[in-house]
């Protein structure tokens, strides 16, 4: 089977979030299981800069977007079984960052207009296009809505993923044209347009033969008047082609046993006395001080997504009884400053960097003892996953792919309980949680079983790749 994944990022070369390690451990796992897997991408300058790919450039062609033309270069490239096609745009492509520029809509309008174009001048005609986000989301429609590109791809299905639905790609309906060189009666129609705008994702959605999102719980969420970000009805639509497909994490990344950054490797036999071990080389390393409390630690994006107005109310009260704090990331400036304050009122047991630093990430997830994603919503979430890996405890808001890979211990599920969970968004919510699971923590026979049970948790992509393959086996025999 040929698979053809489009997306705005993907590891190794470049990351803000999930999609980008989504994107690369499903496309890595399908290959391990013999499938044909394409990704295609921008070439973003940070990837020349950092990763130096070995490419070969493939083809060359103009891109004509109203009175805009450029060219696409397309370059080739091979990285774990996985076919890169990266393709160049300068005037586009050769920024600082990925996003947040004031022309993305019109950069993603290239490179979904190129995508198209790639197919036909490399005479690849996949069995499946997986579209990611929004970014492309408008490929859906232009493969569709063209003569040529309905004959082309005849015997293709298209599939959606949903990543992140508070992002929609919304452009004026002047753009429709102007970019996409596609009809207005799209908009009239009702296709497109959402809230008075066009929407790429709700392209994508309304036309793609299955739509996935990244958790089962995500799924329900999305329908919902509450959680659907104003897509529910949307999704009510394509219901019956609408499942979730909870993400994993790559298992030779995240491997305790055989990771080389962390300074002393364990696994589910040897991990209580070893990770104590790592947790005091961190400590001197972040020159903090371990006053015999846990530690509670943060990988994360610096946002209001991610809790950290519950975080830092509660962060203040475990720094005040002994508790190690660790944060790692990178955000909003308000709540950097918060954090930085915190450290300068508590400087021998809170460690703060801002920035990413992957090397410090692995030693946090395997040194710590509790890891905190709080989200206001989080479609899959990975952190969770990958500290159980190294037996660390997540602590999570029960929504989302949290509720999916998170079993909170209660006093009365110890032989399955992964992890601790809270349902209201709430700073005594959290605050409550963290100070039970400080409980625990002295409770050595308990916690020590709660670390087996995290760490024999199945988060491999192997799983999930299994379901995607079904859907994509499904696709092609109706």
């Amino acid at each position: 089977m040929k698979i053809a994944m489009v997306a705005s990022e993907a590891l190794p070369f470049c990351k803000t979030g999930g999609l980008a390690d989504v994107a690369y451990s499903l496309s890595k796992e399908l290959a391990v299981m013999g499938e044909e897997v394409y990704i295609i991408m921008p070439f973003y300058k940070q990837i020349k800069d950092k990763h130096n790919p070995d490419t070969k450039l493939v083809s060359s062609f103009p891109i004509q977007m109203s009175w805009r033309a450029n060219t696409a270069n397309v370059y080739v490239t091979y990285v774990s079984g996985i076919t890169y096609y990266l393709i160049e745009c300068d005037q586009y492509f050769a920024r600082g960052g990925l996003y947040g520029e004031m022309d993305d809509m019109e950069r993603f309008a290239f490179f979904t207009l190129a995508t198209r174009e790639l197919f036909y001048r490399l005479n690849l005609k996949p069995d499946i296009v997986h579209i990611h986000d929004w970014h492309p989301g408008m490929l859906a429609a232009l493969i569709r809505e063209d003569n040529y590109a309905r004959e082309y791809f005849k015997n293709t299905k298209l599939c959606l993923s949903i990543h992140n639905s508070a992002f929609q790609g919304l452009i004026d309906r002047y753009f429709l044209a102007n970019f996409y060189g596609l009809s207005d009666e799209l908009y009239d129609s009702g296709k497109v347009r959402f809230n008075g705008m066009v929407s790429t994702l709700k392209a994508a959605i309304m036309y793609c033969d299955k739509i996935i999102t990244v958790s089962p719980n995500n799924r329900g969420e999305l329908l919902s008047v509450e959680g659907g970000m104003g897509l529910d009805s949307v999704l009510q639509l394509r219901k019956d082609d609408f499942l979730g497909i909870l993400n994993g994490i790559d298992y030779l990344e995240f491997d305790p046993a055989k990771d080389e950054v962390i300074p002393f490797n364990f696994n589910a036999v040897n991990f209580f006395k070893v990770k104590a071990q790592d947790k005091a080389t961190l400590f001197d390393e972040l020159h903090i001080k371990d006053f015999g409390q846990p530690c509670f630690s943060i990988v994360s994006r610096l946002t209001w997504q991610k809790g950290l107005d519950l975080c830092l109310p509660t962060f203040e009260e475990l720094a005040r009884r002994g508790c190690n704090i660790i944060v790692l990331g990178s955000g909003e400036y308000r709540y950097e400053q918060q954090l930085e304050q915190l450290r300068a009122k508590y400087p021998e047991n809170v460690a703060i960097y801002i920035g990413y630093n992957d090397a410090l990430a692995h030693k946090i997830y395997a040194s710590s003892d509790f890891f905190l994603m709080p989200s206001l919503f989080e479609p899959c979430g990975l952190g969770q996953m990958i500290a159980q890996r190294y037996g660390t405890l997540p602590i999570v808001r029960y929504v989302g792919g949290l509720k999916d890979s998170v079993i909170g211990y209660d006093n009365t599920n110890l032989e399955s309980a992964n992890g601790f969970g809270f349902y209201d968004y709430t700073i005594d919510a959290l605050k409550n949680t963290c100070i039970y699971a400080l409980g625990v923590y002295h409770d050595v026979v308990t916690r020590k079983q709660l670390m087996k049970n995290a760490l024999k948790t199945n988060n491999s992509w192997k799983k999930s790749a299994k379901e995607y393959l079904l859907v994509y086996k499904n696709l092609l025999n109706k």
